[in-house]
C-alpha cells in the first residue's frame, strides 16, 4: 500500500512540475516584450534649397503727377489720355505763352486738363505713369532681412493672371516701420516688362535663403531625437543589431534634411512605424520586418 501511495505522489509531483514549467513558459513568451514594426529608407545623394516667400504689389518706379503752380489758363492740349510721351515733351501751353513739360518717359492718366480752362494753383492736371520700369513693394521682417540682400534674384508669380516672372531686389529701405510690434523693412523688386501686367496686381515673390548641392539627404520623417535633442537614426549594425547613430543635420526645406555626419549615400536607415523611438531597445535584432529587444 505504501508503495503504490508512494507512486501516486511521485506523479503527482511529476505532472504538477510539467504543469509549472508549461505555465512559465507561456507566461515568459505572452509577457515577453512585443517586437516594433519599421520601415526603412536609403540615404541618397541630392540638392536642397531653401526659401523666403513674400507677399506685394505691383507699382511704378517712375511717376510724375503734374500740377498748376499758379493760376492759369489752358490754352494748348498736346496730349490725350492714354497717349505716349517722353521726357521733355511739351504737355500744355497756357495764355501767357508758359510751356509745362514731362519730366519723365511714360504714358498719360488721370487727365484733368482741358483747353481754355482756367485752373486754380495746386490743381492736378495730369499723371505720368512708367509702366515699362515695374517694381514689386515687399514687407520684410527683420530677422529675414540679414538673407535679403540687393542683386538677390527674386522668381515672381502673379496669380491673377497665371504669370511667372523673373526680379531683382534693387533696394531695401534703412529705416524701419513698426506694426503689431514687429519691425519691416520695404524691399524693391524689378520685374521684367510685360504688357499684360498692371499697377496694383498681387504678387507671391519667392527669394533663395540656403541651398545645399551634391549632399546626403534623408526624410525628416526618419530623424529620431534624444531627451537631449540630439539627432539620431537607426542604423544596422553587427550581428544583424539595430545600433543607434547620432547624426549631424544641416539645410533642411521642411521635408528633407541635410545629413552632414552620420549616414553615407547608400546607407539603408530604419524608422518604426508605430512607435517612437524613445520607445525602442538599443542593441536589438532585426528579424522578419521586426525590431525585437533581444529576448528569446
Amino acid at each position: 500500500m505504501k508503495t503504490k501511495r508512494k507512486s501516486k505522489i511521485r506523479k503527482w509531483m511529476i505532472y504538477s512540475l510539467i504543469t509549472l514549467v508549461v505555465i512559465s513558459v507561456a507566461s515568459a513568451y505572452l509577457l515577453r516584450p512585443k517586437p516594433f514594426s519599421y520601415d526603412s529608407v536609403t540615404a541618397q545623394k541630392g540638392d536642397i534649397t531653401t526659401n523666403y516667400t513674400f507677399s506685394g504689389n505691383i507699382e511704378t518706379q517712375n511717376r510724375q503727377t503734374v500740377m498748376s503752380e499758379k493760376i492759369m489758363q489752358v490754352s494748348k492740349l498736346n496730349f490725350q489720355e492714354g497717349d505716349t510721351v517722353k521726357k521733355g515733351d511739351i504737355l500744355l501751353k497756357t495764355t501767357t505763352g508758359e510751356a509745362i513739360k514731362a519730366k519723365i518717359n511714360g504714358e498719360i492718366t488721370n487727365l484733368t486738363a482741358e483747353e481754355g480752362s482756367q485752373v486754380m494753383a495746386g490743381t492736378m492736371l495730369m499723371d505720368i505713369v512708367d509702366y515699362d520700369n515695374l517694381q514689386i513693394s515687399i514687407k520684410v521682417d527683420e530677422y529675414d532681412l540679414p538673407a535679403i540682400k540687393t542683386g538677390n534674384e527674386a522668381n515672381i508669380e502673379i496669380a491673377a493672371i497665371q504669370k511667372k516672372l523673373k526680379g531683382t531686389i534693387c533696394s531695401i529701405s534703412r529705416e524701419g516701420t513698426v506694426a503689431g510690434g514687429v519691425t519691416y523693412f520695404t524691399a524693391a523688386v524689378d520685374i521684367n516688362k510685360d504688357p499684360s501686367l498692371r499697377i496694383g496686381m498681387t504678387a507671391e515673390v519667392t527669394i533663395q535663403n540656403q541651398k545645399a548641392v551634391g549632399v546626403v539627404t534623408l526624410p525628416m520623417s526618419v530623424i529620431q531625437f534624444d531627451a537631449n535633442n540630439t539627432p539620431f537614426v537607426f542604423k544596422e549594425g553587427e550581428r544583424n543589431a539595430v545600433v543607434h547613430t547620432e547624426i549631424t543635420t544641416g539645410v533642411n526645406d521642411g521635408q528633407t534634411v541635410e545629413i552632414k555626419k552620420g549616414v553615407a549615400v547608400g546607407e539603408t536607415i530604419y524608422y518604426p512605424k508605430t512607435t517612437t523611438a524613445n520607445n525602442l531597445t538599443f542593441g536589438g535584432r532585426m528579424q522578419g520586418g521586426q525590431i525585437n529587444d533581444g529576448n528569446p
